[in-house]
């Protein structure tokens, strides 16, 4: 399985006035380039507010997308579907949300939620034998099937993500989109979440699209990285290398602003920086960063840095060469 996104583009219109005209553009996502290979993590860090959550959804089908062109298995799905490769995406393709206490039907039991999408693409004729299916999935992701019968609101936040995760792996995808699925979450519970991630990751050699604010979780989880800002990405490549060796004064100031991160890996020059990112209903003129950046140049406000370098590590910024 491959999803390859080609200048992909996403803008919600801001509307106004009696008849709810369109006064504006939220740029969330400007031509955004990846692939997304066979079991591989990629991690996807950034502010609130730089496009992360959308670029899943965007990958995910919930949303579409402005502009761009987005192949699964080299098939355009940018525009509406067949109901073949419809069907053929939506198995492969699952998402887990940030929030474990909206993202489950509070009217359904826990057997019904993992039931649907089983149930929804025929995997089973049998009910015993979907039933055994589920009781399964409930033991790999650390519940018992004595939980089945009971409602979300009975479960604490843990559980509730670990339900979500078994209603995900149900139909055995390919990618899974994790927006953030341990920011609700005590630390604790966190760390558990993250290695049944790691072991169903393992086990089903899916892959992740991991978005998440904790840099630490990213590292451990990553095989490649992307840094975005106000909906660009301003770094990419290589997890270690990247986290090794940021070169965009951004990425820095993230790097910088981790108390846990080791120290032994911060051979790179600190940057802080101050205020709040531009609106992205009016973005810089020149790179997105250039209202931030302690260390900027001229042409930074100018002219936009195009995202350069070699497949290990590309970055978007006149400052650095990889």
């Amino acid at each position: 399985m491959k999803i390859t996104l080609k200048k992909v583009k996403k803008y919600f219109p801001i509307r106004s006035g009696v008849f709810l005209q369109v006064s504006g553009w939220v740029r969330a996502l400007e031509e955004i380039d990846l692939e997304i290979r066979e079991n591989e993590t990629i991690g996807v860090v950034g502010e609130s507010g730089c496009g992360k959550t959308t670029l899943g959804r965007i990958i995910a089908k919930i949303l579409q997308p402005t502009s761009g062109k987005i192949e699964f298995n080299e098939t355009d799905i940018s525009k509406k579907l067949s109901k073949e490769i419809e069907r053929e995406f939506r198995r492969n393709v699952q998402m887990i949300f940030q929030d474990p206490f909206n993202s489950l039907d509070p009217r359904m039991t826990i057997i019904d939620i993992i039931r649907e999408p089983v149930r929804a693409h025929g995997i089973f004729t049998s009910k015993r034998e979907e039933e055994r299916y589920i009781y399964e999935l409930l033991e790999k992701v650390g519940l018992h099937k004595d939980h089945s019968v009971r409602y979300p609101h009975e479960f604490s936040g843990g559980q509730r993500q670990r339900i979500a995760i078994a209603r995900a792996i149900s139909l055995k995808p390919k990618l899974i989109i994790c927006d953030e699925p341990t920011s609700a979450l005590d630390v604790s519970v966190q760390s558990q979440i993250i290695n049944l991630l790691q072991q169903l990751r393992e086990e089903y050699k899916m892959s992740y699209l991991f978005i998440s604010h904790n840099l630490d979780v990213v590292y451990h989880m990553s095989d490649r990285l992307i840094v975005m800002y106000l909906g660009n990405v301003v770094e990419s490549g290589n997890s270690l290398e990247v986290f090794n060796n940021p070169l965009h004064p951004y990425t820095r100031a993230l790097m910088t602003s981790t108390p846990s991160w080791d120290p032994a890996t911060k051979n790179f020059s600190k940057i802080k920086v101050y205020g709040e990112p531009p609106s992205p209903v009016n973005p810089p003129k020149g790179c997105p960063f250039s209202t931030r950046c302690p260390v900027k140049i001229e042409g930074c406000e100018i002219e936009k840095p195009i995202l350069t370098g070699t497949e290990d590590h590309k970055v978007a910024c006149f400052l650095s060469e990889v």
